[in-house]
């Protein structure tokens, strides 16, 4: 298997959206034969009562039409999740009221028809912040959740999408934060969390990536390793040939004292990483198109294809991150073969 970034990984990539605004914090879903794109339209990466959930529909992933869009009724709304729960069309998102964003509280929306939607309600237990949900029966759904105030993640159990409970533990300390979870065929649950390890805006020396893992019932949870590779922020994680695979951040130069894991003044990357089974390690594959405030990615496989949604500042410029959380970014796609994956997994 290559352990060495792939630069030349062949990959389509187009832009969905550019429009001049900070759109970012995306999510990707097939949903009866279509896919479905959320994502996050604001003046920039901080907190705006301006700020709205855009949902895209489309039939081949680069012809676009808009099915909804939500506000946070004077708050900031950000960060979208979606699921398909008992086969409707779910949206989670997070309120937050810090301009420096620190959500509090979960909100969620259904639709049948992913065009006429219920109204959000509240997502309970309060104060946790849902992340994407899996299920293995498609009667009971797992969703990772964190909170910024506890330092935490942990796995939520629901049956109806909206009132959950708390499962299990699977992180805590070291400011444990945006987390993701997947299940492979033997029914084994991985999760990856970004832990911020207390770092500020230089970033922290032991910051980086949590990769745990659970057998069913789900209830105990085993740490794999501290990833030192990436602090991969925003993750979606996803399967090939029972193979886990992981998008998120990746920092271009990770060296302090300046520029330790999650670096503000840092460059940033969208990145491809596989999850290397035997201890959980991320083999960083290749760099999608991007630069600056980039990441918060979505991932679906759809016939023999991986399509991957992400947003970036533009990427023939390489801004620091946090020049890029005030520059416009776009909205964009990159498709991958899955034979290529089929040949990284070897």
């Amino acid at each position: 298997m290559s352990h060495h970034p792939l630069p030349t990984l062949p990959m389509q990539t187009w832009t969905v959206v550019n429009d001049g605004k900070h759109n970012a914090f995306t999510d990707l879903l097939f949903w009866r034969d279509e896919f479905w794109l959320a994502y996050i339209s604001s003046p920039s990466h901080f907190a705006s009562k301006h700020s709205r959930v855009v949902l895209l529909r489309s039939t081949d992933a680069r012809h676009w039409q808009k099915a909804a869009e939500f506000s946070g009724n004077g708050e900031d709304i950000r960060d979208p999740k979606l699921g398909s729960i008992h086969g409707r069309l779910f949206l989670f998102a997070l309120l937050n009221k810090k301009f420096d964003a620190e959500p509090y509280k979960s909100i969620a929306a259904h639709s049948a028809d992913g065009s006429e939607w219920s109204a959000f309600e509240d997502v309970t237990p309060s104060g946790w912040l849902i992340g994407r949900p899996v299920s293995r029966d498609d009667q009971t759904y797992f969703a990772p959740a964190h909170r910024i105030d506890h330092g935490s993640a942990v796995l939520l159990r629901s049956t109806n999408g909206i009132a959950w409970d708390i499962h299990a533990t699977i992180q805590t300390g070291d400011r444990a934060d945006e987390t993701a979870v997947q299940l492979l065929s033997n029914g084994l649950m991985i999760s990856a969390s970004r832990v911020e390890a207390g770092g500020g805006i230089f970033g922290h020396p032991e910051a980086g990536t949590q990769i745990s893992s659970a057998q069913v019932p789900y209830n105990e949870w085993t740490s794999l390793t501290r990833s030192k590779v990436t602090r991969l922020d925003g993750p979606v994680l996803f399967t090939h040939n029972d193979h886990l695979f992981a998008v998120g951040r990746r920092q271009v130069k990770a060296a302090g004292p300046l520029q330790w894991q999650g670096s503000a003044i840092g460059q940033k990357r969208c990145a491809l990483f596989l999850i290397r089974k035997k201890d959980g390690e991320l083999i960083h594959l290749t760099d999608l198109p991007s630069s600056g405030d980039t990441s918060y990615p979505g991932a679906v496989i759809v016939n023999g294809k991986l399509f991957i949604s992400y947003y970036t500042n533009d990427p023939g410029r390489d801004p620091a991150w946090l020049l890029g959380m005030l520059l416009p970014t776009q909205i964009r796609i990159a498709m991958i073969e899955t034979s290529y994956l089929i040949e990284v997994e070897k």
